[in-house]
């Protein structure tokens, strides 16, 4: 599994989403700005709820170009067995089933398809990405979830 080729699709996916952003921010400020907006009265305030949707879209897209800006720079060289930052993890839990994450910088929860299973991104920030930090092959790590304490075995570095 190519981690270059993961990488580079998570920045694909950003760059589309911030795409999208734009063209959303650009539609609610001419709404925020049409003339068939203005206020008639003191009550009426579609053009003030239209600019704050347009002021949340364009704080987003700052988020993304930081996030855009971190992954372009990420290293993602095979890590030694050991887990950190741009580590690819592929865990099992008690029942056999597997999950893979990404650590990544920024935008954790983003699910990219690849290589015919999904890939989460995490950030060791998170309590999972947390617990993985430093940790290799066989090591076992605990979660706590809203469904009590979920215990994986790390199976997979790369």
């Amino acid at each position: 599994m190519d981690k270059a080729v993961l990488l580079q699709q998570i920045i694909a996916r950003l760059t589309h989403d911030l795409d999208v952003l734009f063209g959303a921010a650009r539609t609610a400020h001419e709404a925020a700005t049409h003339e068939e907006n203005i206020p008639d009265n003191k009550y009426d305030t579609l053009a003030l709820e239209a600019s704050y949707v347009a002021q949340g879209q364009a704080n987003r897209a700052q988020e993304l170009r930081r996030s855009l800006e971190l992954y372009r720079q990420l290293d993602v060289r095979n890590c030694g067995g050991t887990i950190r930052l741009g580590a690819q993890v592929t865990l099992e839990d008690g029942d056999g089933a597997t999950k893979t994450v990404f650590i990544g910088p920024a935008e954790g929860g983003l699910k990219i398809g690849f290589d015919g299973r999904e890939i989460m991104v995490i950030t060791s920030a998170s309590p999972l990405g947390r617990e993985l930090i430093g940790r290799s092959v066989n090591d076992a790590v605990e979660v706590e979830t809203g469904a009590g304490i979920t215990e994986y075995t790390i199976v997979e570095v790369l």
